[in-house]
């Protein structure tokens, strides 16, 4: 056997032979150019209707946030955008309908990257649109996970969510990805599956004769072998049954909420029991506008997300933008460096209307929906800062106003900020980046953007402190809510909220109701004491025994 090391994003231990998840159709040609252009046009609708016909049919067979995965990606299937971007491809250009789609698709892909963030997530969703439609238009089969006859650990170059939407946890043993991280796709699926999973291990693809292996999820080790491996599963995470109410055993309430882009993402968190909204990204009616959207629009936009939950918390955060996510009708220049330039709320200190016009459509969407709205910024460095912000969003007619907590100078400065602000949010994963000056999205980079990191542990103990002090909500919005081992955890640093994406608020909930909030304590204090992440998951095991 070989060994590789990769980052353990979902716990557990499993062994059993490999099954390769096929890699993406290679680049389609160019040439040659089609004889009847507006004909090999016309083959690019058909192609994706069918393409989105048969997720369609698959999401009719199951429920939950499974389906909305995949009626999400047989919509994008059918984006008329893409679908008229392809065609005018292949009569202005003479392209073949395939290499049509896959420019098409590569500019979206690529416009979302540019954006940053959760937006940036989304680009493998694209290319995975892309890539069904391209197999549709040569008649072959689609890439994706092969049709399992027994119990197996899927390999794969990274994982989509049409992908994994629908996997049956009997017959996947293990997920591993030669890329991703921990907050990618593959990281959120396998914890809210409860099946052992580790992301970037870096060359595994490239094993020879690969044809079972060993995984530990809380390792991060990947045994690969060129013999077959008994199938065995150990420590596997049991989901267990969660009432709908975010407690401890004890009763200490710890709010289990969920991180939305759209309504669409909106219904799934309410279908999983989501008790509210804690990040809203707004940034939705931003990227496709060549012009600012007005009141109105941002109004209607906003009410059909908050709509599911009316009479409950939501947490809208404002726009997140700027040269590193260039909107249209900003004219943001060009930066050196724009991850460390004009952007969040500081592109706000620069347009002040943008801002006003969209906390005006917000308050409005709070009065349509009866959602319990607030209002929070991101990046915020300053108690000066926050202090602005908090003021406009209370001239807004907006009655809570708080920030996100994802510069370490922020975090350093937490009971300051919440003397002004009525709570504030934790972004795990934009906090790790900057922590560790490691970009979320570089593969090679993704141990460090672990969030079990100790140092970062650390900086969320001193907001969790600040909020005990003062009394004031402190919520966790990043990917790291999302683990149930790592969530009990954060209830111990003094965090009052996770926040998640909607697949993983059951697993949470339940994994929270396990333990009374001392040994969530002990557990944080364990973590916060070891010298790795690692070691610091190791450390919570015991305390947990689990």
């Amino acid at each position: 056997m070989s060994r590789l090391t990769g980052v353990g994003v979902s716990s557990g231990r499993a062994s059993g032979p490999v099954a390769r998840v096929a890699d993406p159709l290679p680049e389609p040609p160019a040439a040659p150019a089609p004889t009847d252009p507006a004909a090999e046009a016309a083959r690019v609708r058909p192609a994706a209707e069918a393409v989105a016909e048969r997720l369609f049919q698959r999401a009719s067979r199951v429920d939950g946030d499974a389906k909305a995965v995949l009626e999400t990606t047989a919509a994008m299937a059918i984006d008329p955008a893409l679908i008229s971007q392809a065609e005018q491809l292949v009569n202005t250009r003479a392209l073949p309908a395939p290499r049509a789609v896959y420019e098409a698709a590569n500019g979206f892909s690529d416009a979302l990257r540019a954006a940053g963030g959760y937006m940036a997530e989304r680009a493998r969703d694209v290319q995975d649109v892309r890539d069904r439609i391209i197999a549709e238009l040569f008649g072959m089969k689609p890439p994706g996970v092969p049709e399992l006859d027994r119990p197996s650990i899927l390999l794969a170059r990274d994982l989509a969510p049409a992908d994994t939407a629908d996997l049956d946890p009997a017959l996947v043993l293990a997920l591993v990805t030669e890329e991703g991280g921990p907050t990618s796709h593959t990281a959120i699926l396998a914890r809210a599956l409860g099946i052992p999973a580790v992301v970037a291990v870096r060359g595994v693809l490239g094993v020879p004769d690969l044809v079972g292996a060993i995984v530990d999820g809380d390792s991060g080790q990947v045994e690969t072998s060129e013999e077959m491996v008994a199938v065995q599963v150990a420590e596997r995470a049991a989901p267990g049954e969660w009432n709908g109410h975010g407690a401890t055993a004890d009763g200490k309430q710890v709010k289990i909420i969920a991180n939305v882009g759209s309504g669409a993402d909106a219904r799934a968190a309410f279908a999983a029991g989501a008790q509210g909204i804690g990040l809203f990204r707004t940034e939705f009616c931003y990227l496709a506008a060549d012009d600012e959207p007005s009141v109105d629009t941002q109004r209607r936009a906003y009410a059909e997300v908050l709509a599911p939950f009316a009479d409950k918390p939501v947490v809208v955060r404002t726009l997140d933008a700027g040269a590193d996510k260039p909107l249209a009708f900003l004219d943001m220049g060009v930066e050196p460096n724009p991850a460390l330039g004009v952007r969040g709320l500081r592109v706000a200190f620069a347009w002040p209307d943008v801002l006003e016009r969209q906390l005006t459509a917000i308050a409005g969407a709070a009065a349509d929906s009866g959602a319990e709205v607030s209002v929070m910024a991101p990046m915020v460095a300053t108690v000066d800062e926050a202090a602005w912000f908090a003021e406009r969003v209370r001239a807004a007619g907006l009655p809570r106003a708080g920030v996100m907590i994802e510069i370490p100078a922020a975090a350093l400065s937490a009971a300051e900020i919440l003397d002004v602000v009525d709570f504030v949010s934790i972004g795990t994963n934009d906090l790790a980046q900057y922590v560790f000056a490691a970009d979320r999205m570089a593969g090679a980079l993704a141990e460090l953007n672990d969030p079990w990191q100790p140092a970062l542990l650390r900086l969320i103990a001193t907001v969790g402190h600040a909020g005990r002090e003062l009394d004031k909500p402190v919520g966790v919005c990043g990917e790291a809510a999302s683990d149930p081992l790592l969530a009990g955890v954060l209830a111990g640093l003094g965090v009052t909220s996770l926040s998640m994406a909607a697949a993983a608020v059951p697993v949470v909930g339940a994994a929270l109701a396990k333990h009374p909030l001392l040994t969530f304590q002990q557990a944080a204090e364990a973590a916060l004491s070891a010298p790795t992440p690692t070691r610091a998951r190791a450390a919570v095991h015991a305390v947990l025994g689990s």
